[in-house]
């Protein structure tokens, strides 16, 4: 069922159900007035029409929940879809031309690079979509360790700069003397991805070139906070919270150009979450850029 169709679904249940109300209101109505000397029935009939009621509207709400969830569902079958179909395409249509024709070695080379930047695309996909798999399975974190968590944000700060070819001041990085050797209790590659995925879509997001800053502060003594802010596209004040539900795109088609899973911010927040921590993200609005802040307990 396309989108529009399921707008229009949930319209037909609101409509459907406050008709419903009112009808079992007016019949209630109409049923006291009628019979207000028989106080036994006037006492069943108020219960009766609270259970109608309530059901009415408990069957209205699940429906629309229900209608939301699965266009979400069908949303995030799309993007994955193309994700992995963009890639796939481009890899294969570089393997036939060098199959199919001589090219010198240069452009050789710059077809290799293309490849694997797809692969590594493909592979950051999957990678997304196994994740929350686990994520939303997993309660406490595994293979606890002692993380160095400055030393770990350098490493996908520099990762980030190698991925998107990046020079040196596109990111900049800040580190608090307070947090020198700062460490965290927790799992590593986990947390390389919640804090890669952050700088991932900071530097994605960045329409008018990127520049992104990165802080690591200690606001208390047993606290570490990380801060991630671009000068990109922005937030709307309603989209806040709600970025970081499961399969959630912000919708409109200003949005529409850029593609994702649904999955990132997700991953983020049950990886932070399960550490203890706590991320939330701020923003003046469209077109005034976003911070994300990562508040984790010291070790």
């Amino acid at each position: 069922m396309r989108i529009g169709g399921r707008r229009k679904s949930v319209i037909f249940f609101l409509t459907f159900g406050v008709c419903l109300v009112l009808l079992a209101l007016a019949l209630n109505i109409g049923w006291i007035l009628l019979n207000w000397r028989q106080v036994a029935l006037l006492v069943f009939g108020i219960i009766f029409f609270a259970v109608i009621i309530t059901g009415l509207v408990l069957n209205t709400t699940f429906l629309v929940r229900e209608i939301r969830r699965n266009e979400q569902h069908d949303a995030f079958i799309n993007a994955v879809t193309h994700e992995l179909k963009t890639p796939i395409t481009s890899i294969r249509l570089y393997l036939q031309t060098l199959k199919s024709r001589e090219v010198d070695e240069a452009r050789r080379g710059e077809f290799y690079d293309i490849m694997l930047a797809d692969s590594d695309r493909l592979m950051r996909t999957v990678e997304q979509v196994l994740h929350a798999g686990r994520t939303a399975h997993e309660k406490r974190a595994t293979n606890l360790t002692r993380v160095d968590l400055g030393q770990l944000v350098r490493e996908c700060l520099d990762l980030a700069r190698l991925r998107y070819n990046l020079p040196p001041e596109a990111i900049s990085y800040k580190e608090s003397p307070a947090v020198a050797e700062a460490a965290v209790a927790g799992d590593r590659d986990e947390l390389r991805a919640a804090v890669s995925n952050l700088v991932d879509n900071a530097v994605k997001y960045s329409d008018r070139g990127v520049r992104v800053r990165v802080e690591l502060e200690a606001p208390e003594e047993r606290l570490l906070a990380l801060r991630i802010t671009d000068n990109g596209i922005g937030i709307h004040r309603n989209q806040l919270k709600r970025i970081f539900k499961r399969f959630y795109r912000v919708p409109g088609h200003f949005m529409a150009r850029f593609k994702g899973t649904g999955l990132g911010l997700f991953i983020v927040r049950s990886v932070i979450e399960k550490h203890g921590g706590r991320v939330y993200a701020e923003s003046e609005g469209l077109g005034r850029g976003s911070t994300f802040i990562i508040r984790l307990p010291r070790a």
